[in-house]
């Protein structure tokens, strides 16, 4: 039997979160003691009021951040950058609250310094000590998980097999447990132990934190059965996914009524977001295009006097849910070369590239008609790139080449990429550039912010000096 007392990852939480409202409660009174002097003092009740909200909106807030989640607690830039976010919401609310209240005046705006400084340094001291902690308890072993599994079949079997590509050292397997033995003496590794009933015993006998039950969910009687038959025992008993969510590990779980449901895609672009993406959109692009008008017209003349044929060349592309949308560039092309359907990209030295085209492209001046794009709403000056219609890598539609590609067309087509600040713009001409590519794209919608559709900007016109791809 294992003597080691397993610490329990909801105890750590509680004394984690202790800790957190206990720093803004010392840091404050120190502060008081070492800033403030009798003769500066008006109120010391309002400063009294103000210490016990910051410690509930830290107990409150601080959540909300993730800053207790397990998986991140030795995650060192997560462990300094989120309570300094969360740190400075806190301390902006209680701003906020004095003005709205009329008591600002009463506080010394030295005090709140010190204040913010001392907290935020206590709350790294926390996670230095946790750390700390943590890596003690683990060579003790009082960290690891005895995990017991039902289900000697492929179920079972994939699960052993994803612990194992986990790397969790802290998850150690007993055994598997199945009322059917298994041909061979172990499942992927892991000792076959015998039934239901003898897994019953082991754990009145030995240390076990938790059971996975891994079987089809198709078998539910006899899932519900064995539930029955654990529910005595004093430990955590878990479903195993079945086949189909171990390519679903990123998904949470939430409610439909009062139904558990798997989330498997959230909407990329909230409703609140979508309005300020909006907002940036027409902006930048009004201001961009104020700017850039009398740049435009003299290329829009250049192109006509250098070749005959329009100024604009109009090109349907898939754009925002997979809908068609007219995009708009300046010709660069002959137009008896310019192919309608966008299937034939341009590739360097294309004899169908005018001289003045090749000039275009290379300083990505051609894209600048987009512009209009996004003041109509049909493209964002930021987003996945907009591809022609039957465009190929290695003669194979993007689409067949990426599983993934349709989910670009989750938010709008934008003039400028997180893809095309990495390089990964110009002729797709092998599988490998649109697969970087779609996976850009996809970590660009899965983390938007304004502040990553601003670095995505700037980055662009150092992308554009060095003309990577560009032909």
């Amino acid at each position: 039997m294992n003597s080691v007392r397993p610490v329990s990852p909801a105890l750590v939480r509680t004394g984690f979160r202790l800790a957190d409202v206990a720093v803004t409660i010392l840091a404050a009174g120190a502060a008081y003691e070492i800033y403030l002097t009798d003769s500066i003092v008006q109120a010391d009740g309002l400063y009294a009021i103000g210490i016990v909200l910051a410690a509930l909106l830290t107990a409150n807030i601080f959540p909300l951040f993730g800053l207790y989640d397990e998986r991140h607690w030795r995650n060192w830039f997560r462990q300094i950058s989120r309570p300094l976010l969360a740190w400075t919401v806190v301390a902006a609310l209680l701003i906020v609250a004095a003005f709205v209240a009329k008591v600002s005046t009463y506080f010394s705006r030295g005090w709140v310094i010190v204040w913010f400084v001392a907290g935020y340094a206590g709350l790294l001291l926390v996670r230095v000590a946790l750390r700390a902690l943590l890596t003690r308890w683990s060579e003790l072993g009082r960290l690891s998980r005895s995990v017991a599994i039902v289900g000697a079949g492929p179920v079972g079997k994939r699960l052993i097999e994803h612990l194992g590509r986990s790397g969790d050292r802290e998850i150690v397997l007993v055994g598997v447990y199945d009322d059917q033995p298994p041909a061979e003496t172990d499942v992927a590794g892991v000792n076959y132990c015998g039934t239901v009933a003898t897994l019953l015993a082991d754990a009145r006998r030995q240390r076990i934190d938790q059971i996975v039950v891994a079987m089809p969910w198709s078998s539910e009687s006899e899932i519900i059965a064995i539930f029955k038959a654990l529910w005595a025992l004093p430990v955590d008993i878990r479903l195993a996914p079945d086949m189909i969510g171990y390519q679903l590990t990123h998904c949470a779980f939430g409610t439909l009524g009062d139904v558990p449901v798997l989330n498997v895609f959230d909407r990329p672009l909230s409703d609140e977001k979508m309005v300020l993406k909006r907002i940036e959109d027409f902006g930048l692009a009004s201001l961009m295009l104020v700017a850039l008008s009398p740049v435009m017209l003299l290329i829009a003349a250049a192109v006509k006097l250098t070749s005959p044929g329009p100024a604009l060349f109009r090109q349907p592309r898939f754009g925002f849910n997979n809908q068609l949308i007219e995009v708009y560039k300046f010709r660069t092309m002959r137009v008896h070369e310019t192919p309608s359907d966008g299937i034939v990209q341009a590739q360097q030295g294309d004899p169908r590239v005018t001289a003045l085209g090749a000039f275009l492209r290379r300083t990505s001046l051609d894209e600048l008609p987009q512009l209009f794009n996004v003041l109509n709403g049909s493209m964002s000056l930021v987003g996945p790139r907009p591809h022609a219609n039957g465009t190929r890598a290695a003669n194979v539609p993007f689409e067949d080449a990426v599983a993934e590609y349709a989910a670009r067309h989750r938010v709008k087509p934008g003039l400028t990429g997180w893809a095309q600040v990495n390089g990964w713009r110009g002729e797709t001409d092998t599988i490998e550039k649109i697969q970087r590519r779609v996976e850009h794209d996809l970590f660009y919608i899965e983390n938007w912010s304004l502040r990553f559709d601003l670095k995505i900007l700037f980055l662009t016109l150092g992308e554009v000096l060095r003309r990577r791809n560009a032909w």
